[in-house]
């Protein structure tokens, strides 16, 4: 277990993750207009594409190829979800799939239970620092450290820039009925609410809710509601048997659009060498499933006799 130095939660270090929570209740004093509401929920995607194909496949697992400046985009959408940055995110990543829901695995729900899992950790100042030896591929880049050192600066430029747009919006367009104030509030505080607690739950739910499909060493579960809320994150199961797969939803009813918006970049020529499962394991699945239905069918032969 973590010692009690590890479980203490820092209040005054964590003001601008509390003043997310916060300025969130703040809509329901600026109002609703469809301006502010779609605004909401793009940044919520484009920002979560970021931190699922940015911070995820590709900085943690390296599940494609891309530039060097592919690699600075994804790295300032990642940030922009004001979950750190990217060395940051991608080391304690890291160090989950090697620990997972083992004592040393700082948000197992098994181990350190489900609110711990959820948020706790985060707002623990003893995870604040990264382990630059489990980020030695990345760590070589300048513009990374940059954005990694000062983590808020993309984060308040969106904010700052989305008030300025509310601004001009009410001055020159006001028939969208929508301010400065209201596109700050839900195109930034109540949009990154919904980023932070979409996030958060691949750590806590993905390993309680769910069905198993491989007998993993973790506890982790594929879940479909979770996969439509963080963009294919869900199948949490297949992605922790097979985590080199930029893939994760392994057949097509599994939705996974942030596989889907990579294949569309493949082609384009932006992204490139995405990994996929090999063929062995939809073999042993097709195996396990022939052996499933021939048992079915032998109970039921001697049901008859």
């Amino acid at each position: 277990m973590l010692s009690r130095q590890e479980y203490k939660i820092d209040i005054l270090g964590n003001i601008p993750f509390i003043s997310i929570h916060i300025g969130s209740l703040l809509i329901f004093w600026v109002g609703f207009s469809w301006a502010a509401l779609i605004t909401c929920f793009a940044l919520w995607f484009i920002r979560m594409f970021g931190v699922t194909a940015g911070y995820h496949r590709y900085f943690s697992h390296r599940t494609y190829k891309t530039t060097r400046w592919f690699q600075f985009i994804l790295a300032v959408l990642g940030n922009s979800s004001a979950q750190l940055g990217p060395l940051w995110w991608a080391a304690h990543h890291r160090h989950h799939h090697r620990y997972a829901d083992t004592k040393q695995d700082i948000h197992s729900p098994i181990v350190h239970g489900l609110w711990w899992s959820h948020i706790g950790w985060v707002m623990c100042p003893e995870y604040s620092k990264t382990d630059e030896r489990n980020v030695r591929d990345f760590a070589q880049y300048p513009e990374l450290q940059w954005l990694n050192r000062f983590h808020m600066v993309v984060p308040i430029v969106l904010a700052v820039t989305l008030a300025a747009i509310g601004l001009l919006l009410q001055h020159y367009i006001p028939q969208l009925k929508t301010t400065g104030l209201q596109m700050l509030v839900w195109g930034f505080f109540f949009s990154t609410l919904l980023l932070y607690h979409s996030t958060f739950t691949i750590n806590s739910l993905a390993h309680i809710f769910g069905y198993r499909r491989f007998n993993t060493t973790d506890t982790s579960r594929n879940n479909w509601f979770l996969a439509l809320i963080t963009l294919g994150e869900g199948w949490h199961n297949n992605h922790h048997y097979y985590p080199a797969s930029e893939r994760q939803g392994f057949y097509w009813w599994e939705i996974d659009v942030t596989h889907y918006i990579l294949k569309l970049l493949a082609w384009l020529g932006i992204v490139w060498n995405l990994r996929t499962p090999p063929s062995q394991i939809y073999e042993q699945l097709s195996l396990k499933s022939a052996n499933k239905t021939s048992q079915i069918i032998k109970i039921g032969d001697s049901d008859v006799d």
